[in-house]
């Protein structure tokens, strides 16, 4: 039986790039194990001062948009062109198992095949967000072993699933040219937060509708962010299977980083972003802790049962999930 590896050896492997210690580390960072958690707490810090040097881009986009066959192709483009790529798929979750239903690695295989490139499908368990708990701290581990490029693939598009948009710099919408729900198709509030919007599959007999998409979206993008000196996000077609496009769309977002670096909008950005994380990580620590409270486990399973059953209503259930999580905390303050 294979030891855990020690955290030295951990950050070891990691500066190093071996890639099974960089698989390992990330394992240990999606575990929820509390000591776990402490061994990978010490493994960023140890890393830290190798880590922010990468281009952080987030993909969303609408069913059926091709978005993994989009960062296949892109990816293996990128590292032709000398770059190391690493890609986070974050994959829906099973209910059941807790373990990744699609599995991006398989429909990413010429880049997972790479041995500058790095493919991690993670599940994104109970998060609604698109992105897995520990989404942000394997983008800090793949930098810090060297991989210049850092994709995050989200589970969707939808008002749940923007919160990628909170932890890259350029956050990219690939969409499709779709007869008369172009628009409708996708949320406002998806739009207001791309910084670069691609409409995909624009080869053969989808390359002129995709082209009229691309126009009826600028046209929006002009509508709802309206003013002479305001940043829009440029509207490109591109085509996944071609090639056609891909080269252009990687510029649109070396160009948004130029603009934020320009503005000290890059900064900025990952200050917030920083802030943002440690709230959530709150969040995560607070939900770890009544899920292991004592009490909380004694009453859950005739709480959750009698929530069911309409016996008790949710608010009433979580009310008193609360108080015994409260009740636990003072016992343990009492006995210290």
């Amino acid at each position: 039986m294979r030891q855990p590896a020690s955290t030295a050896e951990l950050v070891a492997g990691v500066l190093a790039g071996e890639r099974q210690q960089v698989a390992r580390a990330i394992t240990l960072l999606e575990s929820r194990r509390p000591d776990h958690r402490e061994q990978a707490r010490e493994l960023l810090a140890a890393v830290a001062d190798r880590t922010g040097g990468a281009v952080r881009v987030g993909i969303t986009g609408v069913p059926g948009a091709g978005k993994s066959t989009f960062i296949d192709a892109l990816g293996v483009r990128l590292v032709e062109q000398g770059h190391r790529v690493a890609v986070v798929a974050v994959d829906p979750s099973s209910r059941r198992t807790g373990g990744s239903i699609l599995g991006d690695r398989t429909r990413m295989a010429r880049l997972a095949a790479s041995d500058s490139a790095f493919v991690r499908p993670s599940p994104s368990g109970r998060h609604l967000g698109g992105v897995a708990r520990a989404t942000r701290e394997s983008m800090l581990v793949l930098e810090a072993a060297g991989y210049d490029v850092v994709v995050v693939e989200t589970v969707g598009v939808g008002q749940n699933e923007i919160a990628v948009s909170e932890m890259v710099d350029t956050f990219l919408l690939l969409t499709l040219a779709r007869a008369g729900d172009q628009l409708q198709g996708i949320k406002r509030g998806i739009l207001e937060l791309a910084d670069v919007i691609a409409v995909n599959k624009a080869d053969g007999d989808g390359e002129l509708p995709a082209k009229g998409a691309a126009r009826e979206l600028a046209g929006a993008m002009r509508l709802m962010m309206p003013g002479a000196g305001v940043r829009r996000p440029p509207v490109l077609t591109c085509s996944a299977v071609t090639g056609d496009g891909l080269d252009d769309v990687w510029q649109a977002v070396l160009d948004h980083r130029s603009h934020l670096e320009a503005e000290h909008g890059l900064a900025q950005r990952r200050a917030q972003q920083q802030q943002d994380w440690m709230w959530a990580l709150v969040d995560s620590a607070l939900s770890d802790g009544i899920r292991a409270s004592q009490a909380v486990r004694a009453e859950r399973a005739d709480l959750e049962a009698a929530v069911r059953a309409g016996e008790t209503s949710a608010v009433e259930g979580s009310a008193r999930l609360l108080e015994l999580y409260a009740a636990d905390l003072r016992a343990a303050d009492s006995e210290g």
